[in-house]
């Protein structure tokens, strides 16, 4: 028989995140010891980072069982990031969280409840279901446009979600595979896109929502905020192309 596989597999993905990285992972190190969670995988995914990302991830892995580190092939987009962990995760079940924390470790206990109650698959974070849950908000512009994305996802993809982009989703390890191997984008519209995937196979997702700050360094800028309008496109065409048929 061999080990038994970890029941929760914890994905980050990284780029230039040396300074934020040792807290989140001090945090999360910190959350599982209180809650006993022992059978908890770790995955730093790193981004093709030009600053101190990945020694940072290695320092801790020097002193923590469980916690590995991958490496992208240079620099290919969160999209990329999260399938490579996903696809290389062996947890039961697998969460992606923002290297920044901005939904607090401890909101996939939330997730969880979620997920055994309805008998998902899939339960994601969301910000807009409980806007009180929000502790500091995004500046408005970056909240209309996201307003805005939602829109034009409902109409594109005709996904019923009031939230698509929140970095914090769990998925249940079997459908994790099924997904992110037919996942293809590598940037911002990747979570739309895993998502209407996991929609077309008939799982079950669950909205929940979860506590959300805003942290000052975000990775999304102008063109690739607009980029994932057009990754709205994309999705809608790739199914066309059937792309997202499942294999065999």
């Amino acid at each position: 028989m061999g080990p038994l596989k970890p029941s929760l597999s914890i994905i980050i993905p990284a780029y230039n995140e040396q300074a934020r990285l040792p807290v989140t992972l001090r945090k999360i190190f910190d959350y599982l010891a209180e809650t006993h969670r022992s059978d908890t995988e770790i995955l730093v995914v790193d981004d093709g980072s030009s600053d101190g990302t990945i020694e940072a991830a290695e320092a801790f892995q020097s002193r923590h069982e469980g916690l590995r580190v991958l490496r992208n092939p240079g620099n290919r987009g969160k999209g990329y990031a999260v399938r490579h962990g996903m696809l290389e995760a062996q947890g039961e079940w697998r969460l992606f969280t923002d290297a920044d924390l901005s939904a607090p470790i401890e909101e996939v206990e939330k997730l969880c409840c979620a997920v055994r109650r309805s008998g998902a698959k899939v339960a994601i974070g969301s910000r807009a279901v409980d806007g009180s849950l929000i502790e500091v908000h995004q500046s408005a512009f970056r909240e209309t446009a996201g307003k805005f994305f939602n829109v034009v996802m409902r109409s594109t993809l005709n996904l019923p979600f009031a939230d698509t982009q929140c970095g914090f989703k769990l998925f249940a390890g079997d459908a994790a595979e099924r997904i992110f191997g037919l996942q293809r984008l590598d940037r911002f519209g990747f979570d739309a896109e895993a998502l209407f995937i996991a929609y077309q196979l008939g799982y079950k997702i669950e909205e929940v929502p979860v506590r959300w700050r805003h942290v000052e360094g975000t990775k999304v800028g102008l063109v690739s905020g607009a980029d994932s309008f057009a990754d709205l496109a994309r999705v809608r065409m790739n199914h066309w192309r059937g792309l997202y048929n499942p294999k065999g």
